[in-house]
C-alpha cells in the first residue's frame, strides 16, 4: 500500500475487534455499550437512587480497573456499600484503584472475590485487616504509592474503565458542586472520562442551580442520589488537651533549632500531634523569640483548626488546601485573604495542585514516622500493619527539577561550586520510645520484612534517608545535610536515638565532635529549656480554646465537643 507519508511501504494494519466498524474507537464503543445496559434505570443523568446496585453490577464488567473515590477524607460511600452488594459470580476480578483504603466494605471486596488488585496510597484505619488479608493470600497488592503518583499513573498505565466519585450537589444536567471537599474528583473525573470511562458520581442532593461548577456536565456520565451525604473524616483535627509536653519540647525544637534558623517561610506540616504542637506554639513561643513574618508565613495545609491561633495573630499570609476539614468551612469562608475560595465563598481544594505546590513550592516538609532506620529511612508499614504513605513520599522528598531559588532551599547547599544546587527541607520528628515501650529507632525497618514476605520488588519505604535532612528527637536535631558519608549520617541519627539499642552504641567522643561542627545540637545547645516544655505555653489548650479563637466560627463535629 502507498502511505501518504512514508509512501510505498508494507504497513500491517491494526488488529480490529470482530464486527467493530472502528478499531481505533474501542474503549467507546464499550462505553456506549456499558451506558446502553443500564438506559432502563435513567432519566437523562439521573439514575434511580433505588436502582444503584442492579446498575453497577449491569455496568461493571469482570476485570475492569475501578477507580473507588476513598480520599484522604471523603469517602463515596454510598458506591462502595452497593459495590460490596455486587453478586461476584457476575463481577469478580475487579483491580480497584483507591487512594485511602478507608471503610470496611474496601476490604469486604475482596474477602468475597468481587475484587482481586489494589493500587492504593494510604489505609489507616484498615491497616491491620489489610496486612492480614495480604498475609492470607486475599488480595494482591500493586504498589503502594503517593497520591500524587496514584492519580498520575491514572493517565498512563492505570487508567480506569469506571470511576465511582462523590460530590456535594448536581444539577440535572450533570454539572457538579464539590464544594470545600473537592480533593481528588476532578483529578479521578478527567482520567476516567477522557479516556472513555464511565464516570458515575453519587450526590448530596440534586438541584436547580448550583453555588458554583466544579466539575462540568461533559465529564459525567451518571449522577444518583444518595441515601445520606457522603462521609467526611475530620483526620486533621488534634484536640490541644493531649498534646503532651514531650511533644511541646519536641515543637520548641523544630522552632528554634530549623525554622529560625533556616528562615523557613513555605512549609507543609504531615498530621499528628507533634505538627500541631509547633502550629500551637508559633503564636507564644514564637512570638517571644521575635519570629512573626519572618517564619511561617506560606502553608500547603489541609485547614488544620490547630493552626487558627497562629492565623489570628498574623503568622500565616496563605494556605493552599488538599481538602477541607470538618467544621472549618464558616472560617475559612470568612478569611478569604488566607485560604483559596470561590465567588460563592466556599473553599476550593485540589489534593493534586496542593501535592504538586508541596513538592515544589514548599521550602520544608515535616512528619512524624512509626519507625526510623539506622540510616534515617523511614515507614509507617510495620509488622501486622500496612499503613500506607499518603502524600508523605511526594512531599518528603527532594524535589529534583525545581529552579526558583530561597534563602531556606539555598541554606542546604553544602559544597562550593558554580552549579551547587539547593535543597529541600525534609524534617522526619522521632519519639525515640512509642507508647507500647517499643523503639521507634530500629536496626532495620519491619517494611523490609514486609516487602519480602509480601512479594514486594522493593521495600515499603514511606520517605528515603537520603531524601531527610533533619531528624528531631527530644535528645536534639541530628542535622544530616551537613553529614559526610553513610557512618558520619549513621552516627548523628545514633547522638540523638536515646536509649534505643542505636542511641546506646553511640560513642560519646564522636557525638562530641559532632556537636562540635554543628552536626548534632542537643536542646541545651539551642538554648532550648527543657523546663519551659509546659502545657501554658501553647496558645489553645483545649478544643473550646480554638472556638473561641476564632470567633465562633470554628464548628468543631460532635466527637470533640465538650459541652
Amino acid at each position: 500500500m502507498t502511505h501518504p507519508v512514508l509512501g510505498d511501504v508494507k504497513v500491517s494494519p491494526g488488529i480490529r475487534s470482530e464486527g467493530q466498524a472502528n478499531g481505533w474507537c474501542r474503549r467507546r464503543v464499550k462505553k456506549a455499550a456499558r451506558l446502553a445496559r443500564i438506559a432502563r434505570w435513567m432519566n437523562g443523568r439521573v439514575l434511580e437512587t433505588g436502582a444503584i446496585v442492579e446498575a453497577l453490577q449491569t455496568l461493571i464488567e469482570p476485570g475492569d480497573a475501578v477507580a473507588l473515590e476513598g480520599d484522604n477524607q471523603k469517602q463515596a460511600d454510598f458506591l462502595s456499600r452497593a459495590l460490596v452488594q455486587l453478586e461476584p459470580a457476575k463481577v469478580h476480578d475487579l483491580h480497584l484503584l483507591i487512594g485511602s483504603v478507608s471503610r470496611p466494605e474496601h476490604l469486604t471486596l475482596f474477602e468475597r472475590g468481587i475484587a482481586s488488585k489494589l493500587d492504593l496510597s494510604f489505609a489507616g484505619p484498615q491497616s491491620v485487616r489489610l496486612a492480614q488479608l495480604l498475609e492470607d493470600g486475599k488480595l494482591e497488592i500493586g504498589a503502594i504509592h503517593t497520591y500524587v503518583e496514584l492519580y498520575a499513573r491514572m493517565f498512563v498505565d492505570l487508567m480506569p474503565d469506571v470511576a465511582l466519585v462523590c460530590a456535594e450537589q448536581a444539577d440535572r444536567q450533570g454539572n457538579l458542586y464539590t464544594g470545600p471537599n473537592t480533593e481528588d474528583t476532578p483529578t479521578i473525573v478527567e482520567a476516567t472520562a477522557f479516556h472513555d470511562g464511565v464516570v458515575v458520581v453519587q450526590v448530596n442532593e440534586i438541584v436547580d442551580e448550583l453555588p458554583r461548577v466544579d466539575i462540568p456536565a461533559s465529564w459525567v456520565d451518571v449522577i444518583v442520589a444518595a441515601d445520606r451525604p457522603f462521609q467526611v473524616e475530620p483526620l486533621f483535627t488534634r484536640d490541644p488537651r493531649l498534646i503532651s509536653e514531650l511533644q511541646i519540647l519536641l515543637g520548641m525544637l523544630v522552632i528554634r533549632g530549623i525554622y529560625e534558623r533556616h528562615g523557613v517561610t513555605t512549609l507543609n506540616h504531615g498530621i499528628g500531634f507533634d505538627t500541631a504542637a509547633v502550629e500551637l506554639l508559633l503564636p507564644t513561643y514564637g512570638e517571644r523569640l521575635g519570629l512573626r513574618g519572618k517564619i511561617c508565613r506560606n502553608w500547603v495545609l489541609n485547614p488544620h483548626p490547630t493552626l487558627i491561633p497562629a492565623i489570628e495573630s498574623g503568622w500565616v499570609e496563605s494556605v493552599v488546601c488538599f481538602g477541607s476539614e470538618v467544621g472549618m468551612a464558616d472560617y475559612t469562608r470568612a478569611r478569604p485573604d488566607v485560604f483559596f475560595t470561590g465567588h460563592d465563598g466556599s473553599l476550593r481544594s485540589n489534593r493534586v495542585l496542593a501535592q504538586l505546590a508541596g513538592q515544589y513550592a514548599a521550602d520544608l516538609f515535616i512528619g512524624s514516622t512509626l519507625q526510623m532506620d539506622a540510616e534515617g529511612n523511614s515507614s509507617t508499614v510495620t509488622r501486622g500493619r500496612l499503613a500506607g504513605f499518603g502524600g508523605a513520599p511526594n512531599m518528603g522528598s527532594d524535589a529534583r527539577g525545581r529552579r526558583h531559588p530561597s534563602a531556606a532551599w539555598l541554606e542546604m547547599i553544602t559544597r562550593k561550586s558554580p552549579t551547587a544546587r539547593g535543597r529541600k527541607l525534609v524534617v522526619q520528628i522521632v519519639e525515640t520510645f512509642h507508647k507500647s515501650g517499643e523503639p521507634s529507632i530500629v536496626d532495620t525497618l519491619d517494611a523490609v520484612a514486609v516487602g519480602k514476605k509480601s512479594g514486594m520488588p522493593v521495600a515499603p519505604v514511606m520517605i528515603y534517608g537520603d531524601d531527610i535532612t533533619h531528624v528531631v528527637t527530644e535528645e536534639g536535631i541530628a542535622y544530616l545535610y551537613k553529614t559526610e558519608g553513610m557512618e558520619e549520617r549513621k552516627a548523628a541519627i545514633a547522638a540523638v536515638a536515646g536509649a534505643t539499642e542505636i542511641g546506646l552504641r553511640a560513642d560519646p567522643g564522636r557525638t562530641a565532635d559532632l556537636r562540635s561542627r554543628g552536626i548534632v545540637a542537643t536542646p541545651e545547645d539551642l538554648d532550648v529549656r527543657r523546663t519551659e516544655a509546659s502545657r501554658t505555653l501553647l496558645a489553645a489548650r483545649s478544643i473550646d480554646d480554638l472556638v473561641a479563637w476564632s470567633g465562633g466560627l470554628y464548628q468543631p463535629p460532635a466527637l470533640f465537643r465538650s459541652w
